[in-house]
């Protein structure tokens, strides 16, 4: 406002907002928000402070001051209007911006393609299975490891394909297994010259299982790659064994 001018009608629309007009001035705003888009965004961001207020309202003065109810209860200055006002819209707008951010960030993740993302297939039956990424980094490890050593189980028949590299803290082992079903929970063991045995890794097995030659899905088709660690160094590991967790020994691949 300026000199004795009457309030700018798009300057009203926080004292609309607070319910501090009187009928009159409420009457004459809501004319005019009936053509106005700039003033109806704005009443429509500043929704809620009115119940905000009335909550505010419950709560009890402190220190011999009046209850916030009490000093409610006539119109605040316009100066304190604003400053509600645009406290207001102040969070509202950093609220918009950090979901704009969090979007942006979910978009750049599905643009980049993790290396750690797992797809998701329809079966031959309708239901939705987990399948390996092709570039998933157990396999990309796989792939650049020469060092490698494998074996079938004549019994369970299943075949395991261990490649191992040596690292400052360990061994480094990646599994590829083949023709196995489940449903299952496995594990990969490391065992030690020493007769010690670590736990490299452990995964489950879905009942159409990994790498079967003839099933009826790619995922099913598809070899398992999983990757762990040992504290063994390379050359004092005896052999790795793949076992349920019920004790049950899939296959033993030589070190």
């Amino acid at each position: 406002m300026q000199g004795s001018q009457g309030p700018n009608e798009h300057e009203t629309v926080g004292a609309y907002a607070l319910g501090i007009l009187d009928n009159a001035e409420a009457t004459a705003f809501e004319a005019h928000l009936a053509t106005c888009e700039w003033c109806a965004q704005q009443l429509d961001e500043l929704a809620g402070m009115e119940p905000m207020l009335a909550a505010l309202a419950d709560l009890p003065g402190s220190q011999g001051s009046p209850a916030i109810g009490e000093s409610l209860a006539a119109k605040p200055s316009p100066r304190l209007a604003d400053r509600l006002v645009d406290e207001v819209s102040e969070r509202r707008a950093v609220k918009r911006r950090r979901g704009m951010y969090l979007v942006a960030a979910a978009a750049a993740l599905i643009i980049g393609g993790p290396l750690t993302v797992l797809a998701v297939s329809g079966g031959s039956d309708g239901s939705t299975s987990p399948q390996a990424h092709a570039t998933s980094p157990a396999k990309a490890a796989f792939e650049d490891m020469h060092d490698r050593v494998q074996a079938t189980d004549p019994t369970t028949k299943v075949n395991a394909v261990v490649a191992v590299e040596k690292k400052d803290w360990g061994t480094h082992a990646v599994l590829q297994l083949k023709n196995v079903t489940g449903p299952l929970k496995c594990s990969l063991i490391a065992v030690g010259k020493n007769g010690e045995r670590e736990t490299v890794t452990s995964w489950a097995v879905p009942k159409w299982g990994y790498g079967v030659a003839n099933a009826k899905t790619e995922e099913a088709k598809n070899p398992l790659y999983v990757h762990g660690g040992a504290a063994f160094t390379p050359n004092e590991i005896d052999h790795f064994e793949v076992m349920t967790f019920e004790g049950k020994r899939l296959v033993e691949v030589d070190a």
